[in-house]
């Protein structure tokens, strides 16, 4: 399956969650779809929207929050699915499309391509507590709804066909796209910030 397909079905459940993706592909497949003001496009930090999400979840609790991550950035930063498990927070969903390719840095095969690295293995292993392989658009949205439901911090690897956008580019510049995103969390919570939130 192709991740755009993917993005596709899932982005009708996106509007009401607060939505963190990482560089490159998923970013630019999201965007097209139409920009929302509670997508936040994590460009040059690979690795880090698990972090940024799982930050947001913590001082958010009555958000829901996704992070659309890849293969690439969750090798860079494999810690993160160990922080991830300890924390859990039940607000959040973490997606991973698994190419087994660096394909917005060039195409390189990424650890998962011989099929020797199990990212689902791996955060089953660090103690997320809901994690599900998938590899249909039928089984992840199965999955992803599952997820929506649920009381519990979700983990869902996809795996996807390393092709991405005939494009990159986007008519908005990290900082607009983070004081956007800022604004539309503070208008939501009725002006307050996410820290005071969180308390």
């Amino acid at each position: 399956m192709k991740r755009a397909d993917c993005i596709k079905a899932l982005y009708p459940e996106l509007a009401d969650r607060l939505v963190v993706t990482i560089m490159g592909a998923s970013a630019q497949e999201l965007y097209d779809l139409g920009h929302r003001e509670n997508f936040f496009y994590l460009e040059h930090a690979m690795g880090l929207a698990s972090s940024i999400g799982l930050g947001l979840a913590m001082n958010l609790p009555d958000e829901k929050v996704v992070v659309l991550d890849g293969d690439g950035s969750v090798l860079m930063n494999l810690g993160g699915l160990a922080t991830l498990a300890r924390y859990r927070p039940a607000n959040l969903t973490h997606i991973i499309f698994d190419n087994g390719s660096l394909l917005s840095t060039g195409g390189f095969a990424s650890h998962t391509t011989s099929g020797i690295t199990d990212l689902a293995a791996i955060a089953k292993g660090a103690g997320c507590p809901n994690v599900t392989l998938v590899s249909t658009v039928y089984d992840f949205m199965a999955a992803a709804a599952e997820a929506f439901e649920n009381q519990v911090m979700s983990t869902l690897v996809a795996k996807v066909e390393a092709v991405g956008p005939d494009h990159y580019g986007m008519d908005m510049q990290l900082p607009e796209n983070g004081f956007r995103f800022m604004r539309y969390i503070k208008n939501k919570q009725g002006g307050k910030g996410a820290s005071e939130q969180g308390r």
